[in-house]
This record gives structure tokens, C-alpha cells and sequence, in this order.
């Protein structure tokens, strides 16, 4: 937690939870990419935190922006972005959200398959494209599944009628999977991006972009590697598989640029057990999955959490949320451990979360207000 969160919190008084972001971190993060891979553009992934400030502090200080619809274009827009430092790059958009991206000068779209070309041919002629590749995000503790992304056999054809229809082919895409703690993991990506490259080549059409995608940890453990780490690793994977002739490249980092500069004030609604005779509490708190903590589903997540408690005897809790539902348990398989004072009515603090929880909260889901954000 920084100073500059520990000092709000104890000065400000939000009813029910609430998130608090640290803009400075932010900043310090996006410089930290900067100088881990200087020779790539960072798109900043803005389905991670779309708060104006967020976009309008990475927009001056020169970002890009990955997009997942129009309304985060617009959003990017409005912050200070230019078209051309946006990429629409969600593989699945209908054919009228491309014309608009385009009309508002958007020229960059990802793509997966032909009949997504076929859109973007209609809707944005002329566009820049980029093809995503299938990758098994093997690592990763929030894997991508196949929902995205073709084989890396087929992208050679994709994006040859891409060429073919008039539109750009720019190049290759893919995500080694969220939260990847893996530096190595972008390599062998790398190596089929590089494959396909000589393919077109042969085909008489010249790649020239690599999108390395996201998969940028936040620090929840502490034991992630920081961002010149992955540099290094990603920097020797492109000189190893493409010799001299080095492309264009863009990352997309959303959690490893927000997750860290977020802390979620919560409070403790009531602690019980099952049955007297059990050691296992259960804590329930005033906010769960369906009021941003979503990523704890499978436990795939796992928060730090903070307490005035801290430094006492623990013991094992399962955490849940507030509603009506059975599904909104955060960690049971993996019982967390909270200090045995803990009491109804006291606050716990859970760090890295700036990233994917004001936008994966539910509008009112039980009658409970969506979750409160606060950027500082």
C-alpha cells in the first residue's frame, strides 16, 4: 500500500466498499515498461481500469490504448489518445461498432478468422490488421482459454485474404495468459509468429508487427518478477528467432500497469462456523464476486489482505460475499488465514486491486450498489 493510499483512507470515510487508486503508481508502472522494452509501444489495456483519470495520466504521458469496443475508444479519445495510437483489439465486434471505430479514424483491428475479415473489409477499408494466434497460457495464473485466436496454421491463410480483400496485413498477436509468471512464456509464441512471417514472405506479402499481448503480473505474492525481467527474456526471444530483420512491436499490459496502484477497503459483515465444534470460520464481507472480485472464481487470484489485526495468532477462514448466491465464496478450497481478533464491523484492505474490479462489478446485483472507485 502506498502513503499516498494510507493517508487517504485514514482521512476519508466511504460507506460500504470502496476501491482507492493510486495515480502515481500508475505512472511509475507505465515508466517501468517503458524502460523494459524501449523499442515497443505500449497499448495500454483499458478494459484493466477504464477511469478517465487512469486514461487521461497514461495518455499524456504517450501511451497507446488496446480497445475492446467503441465505447472504450471514445473513452481513450476523450482522455487525449489520437486514432492512431488506438487498436481495436478485441477479435469479436459487429460489423457497424468496426464502421464507427473507423469513422472516428481508428485503423488498427484484430482479427482471427476470415469472416472477421470479410467485416472489416465492408466496414473499414484499407485498415491495418493483425491476426491472433491460439496460445496455451501455460504459467499463467488467470489462463486464456480458446475463445480467441486461430491455430497458427491457419493465420498464414487469414490473413492472405486479408492482403487479398485490400486491407493491410500488418502481422501477429497472441497472450501467453494473465498474471503469467513465466518470463520465458513469450517464446515460444515468438518462434510461430516468426514462422508465419516467413510464410508470407514466401507468399510475397511483408509482415511487419509482432503484438506480444499482455500477461504483465501485478504484485499480489511479491514474488513476481519485475518488468525488466520479461525485457530481457522478450528482447533475446526476437533477436533469437528473427535474427536482424527485428518488427514493429506492442505490448498491452491492463493488470500489470493498474493492479498494484489499487487498494479495496472492505468490511467484515459477519463471522460465524457451521457447526461449534469447527475451527473453520467463515468471514463474510461486504463485497464478493458479484461486486468486483470476480477473479477469484477458481481461486486463480489470490488477493493479499490486510487487517488492524495483523501481527496476532491466525487461523483458517473461507471468505465470501455479501449476496444470495452460493456461488459468491472467494477462497474455500484454499482457506484463507486471518487473524483469530478479527471482529464483525472491522475493515480489511485488499491490495492489487486496481485492475479488473470496478469493471467486473455488477450494477446492482441484490440491491447492492456497484462498487465505489476513487483515483488519487
Amino acid at each position: 500500500m502506498t502513503d499516498r493510499v494510507r493517508e487517504y483512507l485514514r482521512t476519508h470515510r466511504h460507506d460500504g466498499p470502496c476501491l482507492v487508486v493510486d495515480l502515481e503508481e500508475v505512472r511509475q508502472n507505465y515508466l517501468a515498461f517503458g524502460q523494459a522494452l524501449p523499442d515497443s509501444r505500449i497499448f495500454y489495456a483499458v478494459k484493466a481500469n477504464p477511469a478517465p483519470e487512469i486514461l487521461a495520466a497514461l495518455a499524456e504521458l504517450g501511451s497507446c490504448f488496446d480497445c475492446a469496443s467503441v465505447t472504450e475508444i471514445e473513452a481513450a479519445l476523450a482522455a487525449g489518445a489520437t486514432p492512431e495510437r488506438i487498436s481495436y483489439g478485441n477479435t469479436i465486434k459487429k460489423e457497424r461498432d468496426i464502421a464507427a471505430a473507423h469513422a472516428l479514424g481508428v485503423g488498427l483491428f484484430a482479427v482471427d478468422c476470415i469472416e472477421e475479415v470479410d467485416k472489416i473489409t465492408r466496414a473499414a477499408p484499407g485498415a491495418r490488421v493483425f491476426c491472433r494466434i491460439l496460445c496455451d497460457g501455460s504459467g499463467a495464473d488467470w489462463p486464456l482459454s480458446r475463445k480467441f485466436g486461430c491455430t497458427p496454421g491457419h493465420a498464414p491463410d487469414v490473413l492472405e485474404a486479408a492482403h487479398r480483400a485490400g486491407l493491410v496485413a500488418a502481422g501477429i498477436s497472441f497472450h501467453v495468459g494473465s498474471q503469467q509468471r513465466n518470463t520465458e512464456a513469450w517464446d515460444a509464441a515468438i518462434a510461430s509468429a516468426s514462422a508465419i512471417f516467413q510464410i508470407m514472405a514466401m507468399r510475397g506479402i511483408r509482415l511487419t508487427l509482432v503484438n506480444l499481448g499482455g500477461g504483465f503480473p501485478a504484485r499480489y505474492r511479491g514474488d513476481e518478477p519485475e518488468a525488466n525481467l520479461y525485457g530481457v527474456a522478450i528482447r533475446e526471444s526476437i533477436l533469437r528467432h528473427f535474427g536482424n530483420r527485428v518488427p514493429e512491436t506492442i505490448i498491452e499490459p491492463g493488470r500489470g500497469m493498474v493492479g498494484s496502484a489499487g487498494i479495496l477497503k472492505t468490511e467484515v459483515v459477519l463471522i460465524s462456523r457451521k457447526d461449534p465444534s469447527e475451527e473453520l470460520r467463515w468471514v463474510y464481507l461486504d463485497i464478493g464476486k458479484f461486486g468486483g472480485l470476480a477473479e477469484t472464481m477458481d481461486e486463480a487470484i489470490r488477493y493479499p489482505i490486510r487487517s488492524s489485526h495483523d501481527g496476532d495468532s491466525a487461523g483458517p477462514c473461507v471468505l465470501a460475499g455479501p449476496t444470495c448466491d452460493s456461488a459468491d465464496v472467494l477462497y474455500e478450497k484454499t482457506p484463507y488465514l486471518l487473524p483469530l481478533s478479527l471482529e464483525i464491523g472491522d475493515e480489511l484492505l485488499i491490495e492489487g486491486t486496481g485492475a479488473y474490479t470496478t469493471t467486473y462489478a455488477s450494477v446492482g446485483f441484490n440491491g447492492f450498489a456497484p462498487l465505489k472507485s476513487f483515483v488519487i
